[in-house]
């Protein structure tokens, strides 16, 4: 396994932008909308909307910033929309023998192992036992 990259959730996109930009480095390396199922089913919630911005460092180090238009973070409970540090995703060889041993340790999963739209990856979300969110991808072939 190697760490992917961290996912923070932020309450304003602009700001945190400029802040990893001009304290540490970071530049913006890809930025998207995202919707529809496939979000709604990893983040347990109903008509998502959310703008994603990856940003990297000098050694392709990643982090993605989440502006969540559609949800805002919630204090109650920890979820994918929660302002900090929303999750870490790890890049694993084989999902559905990993997806199988977590549900046999009584591991929380969010969703069956998953195909992204794009084809290119194959993922499911997790959570530690403190509920700290993990995704877990493994890298298609295509």
């Amino acid at each position: 396994m190697k760490l992917r990259h961290i996912g923070i959730t932020v309450s304003n996109l602009e700001r945190s932008i400029i802040f990893y930009k001009n304290l540490f480095g970071f530049s913006i390396i890809k930025e998207m909308d995202e919707s529809g199922e496939h979000i709604d089913n990893f983040s347990g919630l109903k008509n998502v909307d959310v703008r994603t911005v990856k940003m990297s460092d000098d050694n392709n180090g990643l982090i993605e910033l989440l502006y969540y238009r559609s949800h805002k973070g919630l204090d109650v409970y920890r979820d994918i929309t929660n302002i900090g540090c929303s999750h870490f995703a790890l890049t694993v060889e084989n999902l559905s023998e990993l997806y199988d041993k977590l549900i046999e340790n009584n591991v929380t999963v969010l969703c069956e192992p998953q195909y992204s739209p794009d084809g290119f990856v194959k993922l499911t979300f997790c959570k530690d036992p403190d509920g700290t969110l993990i995704e877990l991808v493994e890298e298609l072939n295509v």
